[in-house]
């Protein structure tokens, strides 16, 4: 079997994948996993699938879920289409700290985006925060004080205007508040992580006068450049993220970019 060739960033925030995803095998697959429950993000520089192969290899990952606030691709159901022109304005799409549809009773547990048509080198960047590396750096006393406590997830969290110039032209009609309560610890093969969207959580459960404080202290402290990496997009190029284990953000830019995402339960 030829091993997977990859290569961790610089502060072990992700990990860059270069083997070819046209000929990936299943033994492969087994390891990508495994470098993505240690890493928490993936990036497969150097790709070059078509829709459909780009749906069959994120098939291996889990079932596709729906996104109930766009439209599908209108020929692939299992894509939703993340465009931005140059001549839009406001912010861009996922601006701001957050994991994917986390107001959602079971958020989608992994996240995949392919870049389709990109601006220059350096613009369009993702920014993603390693939440591994973030509950690992808490004191003590803030790990055991927020070990039981659940967040409460909303859909009209701050990060839903980012939503509102997308769903002009792709959203779904008659879509109401969604919210949903999460553990704000949760624990993938055994390593804790916070699970805290700073986008979308609006409370905390049975917390009253501190909660906004707690909140903001989270917040904060998730996003620091310890556990930061910002990915440069090329054409082709594929990230894959654990949504349990990341946190991401769009950064503001001017030019035209399509992107193709899929989530995964």
């Amino acid at each position: 079997m030829t091993e997977i060739k990859f290569e961790a960033t610089n502060n072990k925030v992700g990990c860059f994948i270069y083997t070819d995803l046209k000929t990936v095998k299943k033994e492969q697959i087994d390891e990508i996993k495994n470098l993505l429950n240690n890493y928490g993000v993936l990036f497969f520089k150097n790709q070059n699938l078509n829709p459909s192969e780009y749906i069959n290899f994120s098939s291996n990952f889990g079932t596709p879920a729906k996104y109930p606030m766009l439209k599908p691709h209108n020929d692939y159901k299992d894509i939703y289409v993340i465009e931005r022109k140059k001549t839009d304005t406001g912010k861009s799409f996922g601006e701001g700290p957050h994991t994917d549809s986390s107001y959602l009773e079971n958020p989608p547990r992994f996240t995949f985006l392919q870049a389709i048509e990109v601006p220059d080198e350096g613009k369009g960047n993702t920014l993603f925060y390693n939440q591994f590396l973030a509950y690992e750096a808490l004191p003590k006393d803030m790990k055991d004080k927020i070990e039981n406590l659940k967040g409460i997830f909303s859909s009209q969290g701050k990060i839903a205007q980012t939503r509102e110039l997308r769903m002009v032209d792709h959203g779904t009609s008659g879509t109401k508040e969604i919210k949903s309560e999460h553990k704000l610890v949760q624990s993938i093969e055994g390593r804790k992580t916070i699970y805290c969207s700073p986008g979308h959580v609006v409370g905390i459960v049975d917390l009253t006068s501190e909660q906004q404080e707690l909140i903001n202290y989270l917040s904060s402290h998730q996003i620091k450049k310890d556990f930061s990496f910002s990915f440069g997009w090329k054409k082709g190029d594929i990230a894959l993220w654990s949504n349990r284990s990341m946190l991401h953000a769009a950064t503001t830019f001017n030019g035209d970019r399509k992107m193709f995402r899929i989530t995964i339960q």
